[in-house]
């Protein structure tokens, strides 16, 4: 069995910065593309950044570029998202997600559906 737990977020203020995390446990961690999503209240699940599994490739939504650098460390089966600059309309909650490219050798990174497993979120408030 799978499990992903994030963690990292809380209340920051605009202009700070923060350093989310997500461990897996079970499975082969260099075996996923690894996401971040967030979910704002009343707002869809949006697309943040993802890391190809060996980490030679990352992606990352207009919003968060320049500001949000995704990395992975495979001996850890830690993915990290740093986020600077941080701006009120960052806050949401934030999932990390494991995308199995063995079961999707084409998976789309930037497509929540097409992600296997989810960590259970973690809060991250900006304050104006």
């Amino acid at each position: 069995q799978v499990q992903l737990v994030n963690s990292g977020g809380g209340l920051v203020q605009a202009g700070g910065s923060l350093r989310l995390s997500c461990v897996v446990f079970g499975g082969t961690f260099s075996s996923y593309t690894m996401g971040w999503f967030r979910q704002a209240p009343g707002k869809e699940r949006e697309f943040v950044a993802a890391i190809s599994s060996r980490g030679g490739s990352q992606y990352y939504a207009d919003s968060v570029k320049g500001r949000f650098t995704i990395s992975r460390d495979n001996a850890k089966n830690t993915v990290y998202l740093p986020m600077n600059n941080l701006k009120p309309e960052d806050t949401a909650v934030y999932y990390c997600a494991a995308q199995n490219i063995t079961l999707r050798p084409k998976g789309a990174p930037l497509e929540s559906s097409e992600y296997d497993y989810w960590g259970q979120g973690t809060q991250v408030t900006v304050s104006s």
